[in-house]
């Protein structure tokens, strides 16, 4: 068995119209055996930056904490707030640092990016375990569930939702998704992003 599935749980984000989401199960296991159903895989980086941490979960926490030291010392340097795609480098060249030891994890980032004209327009990413950067133009999965979530996404997901839409099709998807994998499940989260709002909710799962 892989020690990516050692803890089990699973992450999708999803491009909207001007909108982004986020989901993740809640479950932490130790292989089948589950730990926790209330286990925090999501993280807010910044009002429009969340990140998505399935893998190792002692990895998971590890990484959240050196994520938010570096965010805030760029911060501090720029005098600015740092911006999706700056952050998907940031999570890239720290993934890198450790390609002979890696951290077992697959970081989902979602955010929503200012243009250069004044717009906003949605942003999501993935990486592997030692930083290599995936962009996407519809949805990014990672976890023990990806192969799920990718086929139920496939025949959910269209372009341009609404934020209402797109909370809907991502919890369809992460739903459907948790129903076929053992080691992901016991409840979701799910955060959709606009340019001037966080919408967060939890859903109820099977517990078994």
């Amino acid at each position: 068995m892989s020690i990516m599935d050692q803890n089990g749980g699973s992450v999708i984000a999803m491009v909207g119209k001007d909108c982004v989401a986020i989901a993740s199960d809640l479950r932490l296991g130790n292989e089948a055996l589950a730990v926790s159903s209330n286990f925090q895989k999501i993280f807010p980086i910044t009002d429009r930056i969340y990140l998505g941490l399935p893998g190792l979960a002692t990895d998971v926490t590890t990484l959240k904490e050196r994520f938010r030291f570096r965010v805030n010392m760029y911060t501090i340097k720029e005098e600015r707030e740092i911006e999706p795609e700056t952050f998907a480098h940031l999570v890239s060249s720290t993934l890198y640092e450790h390609r002979f030891g890696p951290y077992y994890v697959e970081p989902v980032m979602a955010g929503i990016s200012k243009t250069p004209s004044g717009g906003f327009k949605p942003f999501i990413a993935a990486t592997d375990l030692i930083g290599c950067l995936n962009y996407a133009k519809d949805f990014v999965v990672a976890g023990t569930a990806s192969s799920k979530l990718y086929g139920v996404a496939e025949g959910l997901w269209e372009p341009d939702l609404e934020p209402e839409d797109l909370f809907e099709t991502i919890s369809q998807t992460i739903m459907n998704a948790l129903d076929r994998d053992a080691y992901s499940g016991w409840g979701c989260i799910v955060h959709v992003l606009t340019k001037d709002k966080v919408i967060t909710r939890t859903l109820k799962a099977r517990m078994d």
